[in-house]
């Protein structure tokens, strides 16, 4: 009897998941906003984890059920609104209801932008929250505005400011998000951390706060001895819950830092290499180039 493939389904791109959803093709391949009304999951797709490459912000009302999210779930018996990065395991229940608007944007879309790097401070993107952001009617309108002018944005012709426009709109919509959430939560308990959000901790310090020029490439050893698990252990976790093992994880979060000091500074792919902490810069090249399908200075030049 052959076996029933359970790891998540990893979607790439915004074309490709509107294929799933079967609705039109998006107006932009990097940024989508789609009318759930209009959506139509296959039924192969119920009930099965996935993981999307990009971010999704969700207005969501006349809700039952769950939407699985990571370890836990997101609740949204009430509606409201949902936020995921890329590379977050999202699941779907068969008789879930959600009615609203789904964005999608894929990380390339904001590289250029400021936006790029501050949209990792916006906490409600963590696996921590997992309840969604609940809105009165008149957050709902404005919300809904936000979402309707980024939607007249992409019915438009896109020119020369189209991209500036949407970022922009983007960021109102996420400040606003960020205080309705400190509004809401402001007495609410902090919510322990499960086992995938304390490793997307660890890996964002450890780059953020450049520890790669002293200790070098992040390890699995590194992480799981930080998560007091042997490595063994916390790779078959993470590719029962990911369908990834710790080394992807590391090597995913390595070349997202990448992209970030190549089109937000100066160095060149040799610097970048040494920030990142190898010891050969040919061992960068390759290594971006398996995963990105292009080299580093190609990916550079693309953006300047």
């Amino acid at each position: 009897m052959e076996k029933k493939d359970n790891s998540p389904l990893k979607i790439s791109s915004i074309s490709e998941l509107h294929q799933i959803l079967n609705v039109s093709k998006p107006l932009h391949p990097l940024i989508s906003l789609v009318d759930n009304r209009a959506m139509s999951v296959n039924k192969e797709m119920l009930n099965r984890n996935f993981v999307l490459n990009f971010y999704k912000i969700s207005y969501k009302f006349s809700e039952n059920g769950k939407m699985g999210y990571g370890q836990g779930y997101y609740d949204f018996n009430e509606g409201g609104m949902m936020f995921t990065a890329p590379n977050q395991i999202l699941s779907t229940e068969e008789n879930a209801e959600y009615h609203g608007y789904t964005l999608f944007i894929h990380p390339d879309f904001i590289r250029n932008y400021s936006l790029a790097k501050n949209i990792k401070k916006y906490g409600f993107f963590s696996y921590d929250t997992n309840e969604a952001l609940h809105l009165s009617d008149k957050e709902k309108k404005l919300i809904v505005g936000l979402l309707d002018n980024i939607q007249g944005e992409l019915n438009t012709a896109i020119d020369d400011i189209s991209q500036d426009v949407i970022i922009s709109y983007i960021e109102v919509l996420l400040n606003y998000s960020n205080r309705f959430y400190k509004r809401q939560f402001i007495t609410r308990k902090s919510v322990s951390s499960d086992l995938l959000s304390k490793m997307e901790y660890l890996l964002n310090t450890y780059f953020d706060e450049e520890e790669t020029l002293n200790k070098g490439l992040p390890t699995v050893e590194f992480l799981a001895s930080e998560l007091n698990l042997s490595p063994h252990y916390l790779s078959d976790m993470l590719r029962n819950l990911t369908g990834q093992n710790a080394q992807q994880h590391i090597h995913e979060k390595l070349i997202e830092k990448a992209k970030e000091y190549l089109t937000t500074t100066n160095l060149s792919v040799a610097e970048v290499a040494y920030q990142l902490g190898f010891e050969h810069s040919q061992s960068f090249n390759k290594l971006f180039k398996k995963k990105t399908h292009t080299t580093p200075l190609i990916f550079k030049q693309s953006f300047n």
